[in-house]
């Protein structure tokens, strides 16, 4: 299981996580900002939770280049 965090309110919009991982995130047209899509929001952290160990590689890649380091991944 891999479990992916994303704290949307503190994004700048710099669109490295959607270069990155496209299949598991999106740039809003309203704010733009990054959207984790498929997540629940709780309390301003948008987390998913998906079997597949490919959004690993991709969702840390994001990860490691977002500049405000507001995404988290997680292998459980």
């Amino acid at each position: 299981m891999v479990i992916v965090t994303l704290q949307r309110d503190k994004c700048i919009g710099c669109n490295y996580c959607a270069e990155f991982a496209p299949e598991y995130f999106r740039m809003s047209k309203k704010d733009g900002k990054s959207v984790l899509l498929k997540s629940l929001d709780k309390k301003g952290f948008h987390t998913l939770k998906t079997p597949h160990h490919q959004a690993a590689e991709s969702c840390e890649k994001a990860a490691k280049a977002c500049p405000v380091k507001i995404i988290s991944v997680k292998e459980v």
